[in-house]
C-alpha cells in the first residue's frame, strides 16, 4: 500500500484555512500563525498527504495573489464559494506547514482561469533551487531551499459546469498535455493527476474518462476520482451500502483505464488519486448563490453520527481493498468543512466521529492490502441492489509481522464471522475494537465527545480462524501478530 492513501484536502473554503488550521492570535497560534492544537489532532488523525489548495477553489486562483509580504497581499472575490479571499496563507505558508508537520503536499493547479503559463510558473517557483525569475523570487520570499513538490493536479472537476472555466473533455485533454509538458519542462521528476469525472453520477462518466485518457494518457501518472456519499430519505441500508458503490465506482473506472491502454498499446499503467470523498449532506447545502459573501465564514460544516463514521470506516475498507490501484486518497477535507476535525475560533479543537476509523486504519493499515475472500449473506438496498452484509479488508505488515482486519457490519442485526487465516503462523490475537452505530437520523447527530472506540465484547479465537459476533451497523478493528513461513 501506498501511505498517500490518507490524505486530505486543504481547500481554501469556509473555515478549513482560516480559524482552522491558521488563525493568528489564537492561544495555540505559533509563530507563524497556525493552530498547533489542529497540527496536534492531525499528527494523532494520521494524514500522510494534504491536497491544497483546492477545489473548486482553485480555478479562480492567482497563487502570485499569496506570497510576499501579508500586508501586501491583496484581498479578492472567491466566486467559488462566494467569499472574500485574504491571501495570508499562500504557497510558502501552506508549504512550510506541511513540512513542519512532515506532511507531503499535493499542489493543484489553476487550468480553469489562468492556464499552462502560470502552472508552469509555479513549479518554477517551488522547485527550481535559484537563478531564474521565479525561484530567485521564493528565494526573496524567506524560502532559499526548494519546496521539492512532486505531486501535481491539472485542474479540478473540470467536466463540472459549476467549475470556472470547465471544458469538454477533449479540450481538457489537450490543455492536460499542454501544462503536464511545460511543468515537466521546468522539472521532469514531477507525477501529474489527470481529472477524472467529478462523480459517478455525472452524466459523461466514462466517457469523459476515456476521452481525457485518449488523448493525455502517455502524459500523465494518476487520473483522480472524487465521491460523496449521504443517508437519503432515511434509507439506511443503502447508506451503509456506499463501500460497496464507491467499489463499483473505481472498478468502472480501473476498467476504463485499462481498456484505453489496450486499445494504445500503453504499457505503462495508470494508477488513481481519489482525492475526495467523503460523507457529506449535499441534500443541505443551499447553493453557492445562496450564501453570504464574509471573510471565513462557515461552509458546510455537517456534524457527524457514528453511524457515519461506521461508513466513512467501510469506505476506507473499500480504498485499501483497490490498494493495488488506488494510490492516492484524500478525505475531503480536513479541518471545519465536513471533517473530522472541528474548531471554534479563539477555542478548543475537537475530533468528530468520523476522526476514529481514519485514524486507526491510518495507524494499522501497514505493508500490504490482502485478499479477502467473504462467503455469507447479502444486504438487499434500494440503491444499490444487493451488497454483501459485511464487508472486510486487511493488511499485513512483513517487517513487524502485524494485521489488521476492518469488518463492517451492514446488516441491521448482529453479525457471526468464522475469519480464517489458517495461512499465519503464531496468530496472536492483541486487540478487537469496534465502533457502535447509534440509530438516530442524520439531522440528529452525536456530539463528538462522546464517541470512542471500545474493546469488542465477544469473540473467540481457535487454531486458524476467529470467530468474532459484529454488533448491527457496526465497524470494527482487529489487530494481530502473526509470524509467516
Amino acid at each position: 500500500m501506498d501511505r498517500r492513501l490518507f490524505g486530505c484536502l486543504v481547500e481554501h473554503m469556509g473555515r478549513c484555512v482560516y480559524t482552522g488550521i491558521f488563525e493568528p492570535g489564537h492561544p495555540a497560534a505559533d509563530a507563524d500563525g497556525f493552530r498547533t492544537d489542529v497540527a496536534e489532532l492531525v499528527g494523532e488523525l494520521g494524514v500522510t498527504l494534504v491536497r491544497y489548495p483546492g477545489g473548486n477553489f482553485v480555478s479562480g486562483y492567482d497563487w502570485t495573489d499569496g506570497i510576499g509580504p501579508r500586508e501586501r497581499r491583496p484581498r479578492r472575490l472567491d466566486l467559488a464559494w462566494r467569499s472574500v479571499e485574504t491571501n495570508q496563507v499562500g504557497t510558502d505558508d501552506f508549504l512550510a506547514w506541511t513540512t513542519r508537520l512532515g506532511l507531503e503536499p499535493m499542489l493543484a493547479v489553476n487550468l480553469g482561469t489562468k492556464g499552462v503559463q502560470q502552472a508552469a510558473a509555479l513549479v518554477e517557483y517551488c522547485n527550481v533551487p535559484g537563478g531564474t525569475q521565479w525561484s530567485d523570487l521564493r528565494r526573496g520570499n524567506g524560502a532559499p531551499d526548494p519546496h521539492g513538490v512532486r505531486l501535481w493536479c491539472l485542474g479540478n472537476e473540470m467536466d463540472g459546469p459549476w467549475q470556472q472555466g470547465h471544458l469538454p473533455a477533449d479540450r481538457y485533454a489537450d490543455l492536460a498535455v499542454e501544462a503536464a509538458q511545460a511543468m515537466r519542462r521546468v522539472d521532469p521528476t514531477v507525477e501529474l493527476v489527470a481529472c477524472g469525472s467529478s462523480s459517478h453520477q455525472m452524466p459523461t462518466f466514462g466517457s469523459w474518462e476515456a476521452t481525457v485518457l485518449e488523448g493525455a494518457g502517455d502524459h500523465v501518472d494518476y487520473l483522480s476520482m472524487h465521491a460523496y456519499y449521504e443517508e437519503h430519505d432515511g434509507d439506511r441500508d443503502s447508506f451503509l451500502a456506499s463501500g460497496a458503490a464507491m467499489d463499483s465506482y473505481i472498478d468502472g473506472v480501473v476498467a476504463t483505464i485499462d481498456a484505453v491502454a489496450a486499445r494504445r498499446r500503453r504499457k505503462r499503467r495508470i494508477h488513481i488519486a481519489f482525492d475526495e470523498w467523503n460523507v457529506w449532506y449535499q441534500s443541505h447545502f443551499p447553493g453557492v448563490e445562496n450564501l453570504p459573501v464574509d471573510v471565513s465564514g462557515p461552509r458546510i460544516e455537517d456534524v457527524y453520527s457514528t453511524v457515519d463514521a461506521v461508513v466513512v470506516g467501510d469506505l476506507l475498507s473499500t480504498l485499501v481493498n483497490h490498494a493495488d490501484r488506488v494510490k492516492i486518497a484524500c478525505l475531503a477535507q480536513l479541518v471545519n468543512v465536513i471533517a473530522p476535525i472541528m474548531t471554534e475560533p479563539g477555542g478548543a479543537a475537537w475530533r468528530q466521529p468520523t476522526f476514529h476509523p481514519f485514524a486507526e486504519v491510518a495507524a494499522s493499515a501497514r505493508g500490504n492490502s490482502l485478499v479477502a475472500r467473504t462467503a455469507g449473506p447479502e444486504l438487499a438496498t434500494r440503491r444499490h441492489g444487493y451488497v454483501p452484509a459485511v464487508n472486510v479488508a486487511a493488511t499485513h505488515d512483513p517487517m513487524s509481522g502485524e494485521v489488521a482486519v476492518f469488518l463492517t457490519n451492514r446488516y441491521p442485526q448482529e453479525m457471526t464471522v468464522d475469519l480464517l487465516h489458517s495461512g499465519f503462523e503464531n496468530w496472536t490475537l492483541r486487540s478487537v475494537d469496534h465502533l457502535p452505530s447509534d440509530d438516530r437520523g442524520p439531522r440528529e447527530r452525536k456530539t463528538a465527545a462522546t464517541v470512542r472506540l471500545t474493546p469488542l465484547a465477544r469473540h473467540r479465537s481457535r487454531s486458524g480462524s476467529t470467530e468474532l459476533d459484529l454488533p448491527p451497523r457496526s465497524w470494527t478493528q482487529l489487530r494481530a501478530s502473526v509470524r509467516t513461513p
